[in-house]
């Protein structure tokens, strides 16, 4: 009997031949990622269990990366980040990505570590771990975040923990993991200008509710998926935690291996699904007969047609994080906005810095992405997590009363972006640009140019 790639994975690192769902395995981790909203916990149970002087298993394999509450006032939140400085000061941690880490005022950080790590800040760390080449395929990366799963656009098994499982594996490098089932969903035919990645997960997920693929692991595959640039692969990746799964995983191909050979130089192994690899459902969908899709409040499963929410009235349009603020999610936005005003307030945050500089080499026709936005009435923030998560009051772009929002982001559970009564429908980038420009819900379809090319400034 054959295997799928999730499973392949996870026997390498239990050191086993074969292992077939539902067996638990001792598994070797090859990175863990932490950031400021966990990672004072997973130290505190850490230090608690293994000592106040003990030492992460290997320093190279920990990436810790504040991103969600960083550009704030809150006290707490700046707690959170001295926190994480001083536990990377002690372990000496190359892979630490802090705002303010390469200033000379930091308080307790020996300048001799600050000039050999890599201190300068990323952005959200789900954006910046494959930038900065920490996502590599066959590997098993664990994460204190949910959205981790995105990893697996890379070929790698790549889950999301909690904070308890993250302080024993800083000590440890292992983690008792079960083999989840695999489903695959197959996309099929050619993808339309007008559709993107975040409209294929939101129509999956709307087909198979949000515990649809409880402890699953999702396998995308099929020409359509084929067809998409590592962007676009991480924002369906992204969103596998949303119908309940453990993990989302792409096979990595040639698209895959240039954009990791060309941010890392370590060595990996590639893993494929057998022919004959057994699978506990299987799904397809003809991408030439989807529609640009949104989910509304407050549930990601609660999908329909953009074109059949043509009556709600927004207040605010939101394009960034994680899952919509990549560079191919800005490309997408400024093809609709380019030439145009939008009619709603509209914020536009880049994932990570390397995006934010992109919004400046990128054009669309001759003018830079930054440019388009500008001209069309939109606020730039910060990159960062912003919004997203809600967070404190000043977090850029928090809706702060109850008002309709469209946004690219992954939740639209009750006060995920802010006040607990906003309605938050969640779209792809093409649908949230449009949507802005109209004040209402839209279909892109009539914003959208046949042609979404772009050239570097």
């Amino acid at each position: 009997m054959g295997m799928t790639i999730t499973e392949k994975i996870l026997a390498k690192h239990a050191g086993r031949a074969t292992v077939a769902p539902g067996e638990n395995l001792w598994c070797d981790v090859d990175v863990l990622m932490t950031h400021d909203v966990c990672g004072p916990g997973t130290i505190g149970v850490f230090h608690e269990h293994f000592g106040a002087d003990a030492k992460v298993f290997d320093p190279a394999k920990v990436v810790v990366v504040p991103d969600h509450y960083i550009f704030t006032a809150d006290t707490k939140a700046h707690r959170n980040i001295e926190i994480l400085r001083e536990f990377a000061a002690r372990q000496k941690l190359p892979y630490y990505y802090d705002p303010d880490f390469m200033t000379a005022g930091v308080a307790g950080i020996p300048k001799a570590y600050r000039d050999a790590a890599t201190t300068a800040y990323r952005g959200v760390c789900h954006v910046a771990l494959p930038q900065n080449g920490h996502t590599r395929p066959g590997e098993l990366l664990l994460g204190t975040d949910s959205h981790t799963c995105t990893r697996g656009a890379f070929g790698e098994f790549a889950t999301g923990i909690g904070n308890t499982e993250a302080g024993f594996v800083l000590g440890t490098g292992k983690l008792w993991l079960k083999v989840p089932a695999s489903m695959k969903f197959e996309f099929t035919g050619t993808m339309p200008p007008w559709l993107m990645a975040k409209d294929l997960i939101l129509h999956v997920i709307g087909a198979i509710g949000v515990d649809g693929a409880t402890y699953a692991a999702m396998e995308f595959t099929g020409p359509a998926i084929s067809s998409l640039n590592m962007d676009e692969r991480c924002t369906i990746c992204n969103m596998a935690i949303e119908a309940g799964g453990k993990s989302g995983i792409i096979a990595a191909d040639a698209v895959t291996l240039a954009f990791v050979r060309s941010r890392t130089d370590k060595p990996f192994q590639t893993f494929t699904s057998d022919a004959d690899a057994t699978y506990a459902k299987a799904m397809t969908f003809d991408v030439s007969k989807l529609s640009p899709t949104v989910a509304c409040p407050h549930s990601p499963d609660k999908a329909a047609n953009a074109a059949d929410l043509g009556g709600v009235k927004l207040h605010r349009s939101y394009i960034g994080s994680c899952t919509g603020g990549k560079t191919t999610d800005f490309i997408a936005a400024a093809t609709v906005l380019a030439g145009r005003k939008v009619a709603i307030p509209t914020f536009i945050v880049p994932a990570t810095v390397e995006v934010d500089r992109d919004l400046d080499r990128c054009k669309v026709g001759p003018q830079t992405l930054r440019a388009i936005f500008q001209a069309a009435g939109c606020t730039i923030g910060p990159a960062s997590c912003a919004a997203c998560l809600g967070g404190p009051v000043d977090t850029f772009g928090r809706a702060n009363e109850p008002i309709h929002v469209i946004s690219t982001t992954n939740r639209n559970f009750p006060g995920r972006m802010g006040h607990k009564d906003a309605h938050v429908y969640l779209a792809s980038p093409l649908t949230a640009a449009a949507s802005a420009v109209a004040g209402k819900i839209v279909d892109p379809r009539g914003y959208v140019k046949a042609d979404r090319a772009i050239g570097l400034a």
